[in-house]
């Protein structure tokens, strides 16, 4: 009598388990539907402020969108991971037949303007179940965005110093010209740095620690000292775009 008693036990074990299985798939299912409500809501509300932030309380619209925005992003996190919860349990509920599918997302085409790389996958030589010849019938493109981390490097320019056998002089190439009298960032360097300060309002103290944490030790007062040689020397240019604008 044991042996029926215990696969009694297993049968309802089973059962409670599918059952607390179905029950947090719909629970993550209703949280996701709620988000996705919420997050709709979201978007339509800084949009509107977007549009009607040009005024009186720009500056007060603009707090609002940034804590929106940081919000919403939170949100969307949050959405996602009730939604893969939901898939997973649905998974586990397969074989039960009373899994329900997941809507699959409507993703944006990734932009044509950023070049490609064509991985090609190798291709058996012949057939895998007769041995036979292969003709090729089409292909499936699949395209994941990626990107290639920034590169930190140093560029030795050298400058080699000849001398003449026959009057004794000695020739050499100018120096190489840096933005920066006597400054060692390349342009690019420093077009980085002020697009970050200027353009994304970073502090000059979180951009040295990110850099620190790549390995580059730049303190602020260097950075400083970098981005006002640069305001001062593109000062010229700014004051031509203001006439002209």
């Amino acid at each position: 009598m044991s042996e029926p008693s215990s696969t009694a036990n297993d049968i309802v074990a089973l059962r409670a388990a599918l059952a607390a299985a179905e029950l947090a798939r719909q629970e993550a299912e209703a949280r996701a539907t709620g988000a996705k409500a919420m997050v709709a809501h979201l978007k339509l509300l800084i949009a509107k402020l977007k549009h009607d932030r040009f005024g009186a309380s720009s500056e007060r619209s603009r707090k609002l969108i940034d804590q929106l925005e940081l919000e919403l992003g939170e949100l969307v996190a949050a959405a996602c991971e009730d939604a893969t919860r939901a898939e997973t349990a649905a998974g586990k509920d397969k074989a039960s037949g009373s899994a329900t599918p997941r809507r699959q997302p409507v993703r944006a085409p990734l932009p044509e303007h950023l070049p490609r790389e064509r991985v090609v996958l190798p291709a058996p030589s012949a057939c895998p179940c007769c041995g036979g010849k292969l003709s090729k019938l089409g292909e499936d493109v699949t395209e994941t965005l990626e990107v290639v981390p920034r590169q930190w490097q140093v560029i030795q320019t050298v400058r080699e110093r000849f001398a003449c056998r026959s009057c004794e002089t000695i020739t050499q190439p100018p120096a190489p010209f840096h933005p920066i009298a006597r400054g060692r960032a390349g342009p690019q360097l420093l077009a980085m740095i002020l697009e970050a300060k200027f353009g994304q309002h970073l502090p000059l103290n979180r951009l040295s620690e990110t850099y620190a944490r790549e390995g580059i030790e730049l303190g602020v007062s260097t950075i400083a000292d970098w981005v006002g040689a640069c305001t001062a020397t593109l000062a010229p240019l700014t004051a031509l775009i203001d006439t002209m604008c």
